[in-house]
């Protein structure tokens, strides 16, 4: 459960994230505003802006995304109303299976160690028969 946690809240930080960036490129994007009544000095030239992307569907996408994750992972959280008997029956039945992949394991292993036993043997077996026709070849080589 603690790593599910986790993944919130870096999808939590990551969603922050995602709003600070929307709210800096507005803040970057935007064209000034005159307000009524207030009088401002200073330079009247209108901000140069770079060509315009398509900023707010793309931020759309990635908080909704974000959100949508969010909302995943939330619901992959145990709830309030699991109780203990449910919690310790899970717990129980998963030590069950625990317990009968053990002995498949078990029973795997003891078939590999058989396998490996006749492999040996039969590598013996060849190793020997080279040895005995060596020693045959070489009387017949002088």
């Amino acid at each position: 459960m603690a790593d599910r946690l986790t993944q919130l809240q870096d999808t939590v930080n990551q969603q922050a994230e995602h709003f600070c960036n929307a709210i800096g490129v507005i803040q970057q994007t935007s064209y000034p505003s005159k307000f009524a009544n207030f009088d401002r000095t200073g330079s009247q030239t209108p901000v140069q802006n770079p060509p315009q992307e398509d900023y707010a569907q793309l931020f759309a996408q990635l908080i909704a995304r974000c959100a949508k994750d969010i909302d995943t992972l939330i619901e992959s959280l145990p709830n309030e109303d699991s109780s203990i008997e449910l919690q310790n029956s899970s717990l129980k039945r998963l030590e069950i299976e625990n317990q009968e992949t053990a002995e498949q394991l078990e029973q795997v292993v003891q078939k590999g160690e058989l396998l490996l036993e006749k492999i040996q043997s039969a590598l013996g077996d060849i190793a020997q028969s080279q040895l005995d026709m060596q020693i045959t070849l070489k009387p017949n080589l002088k």
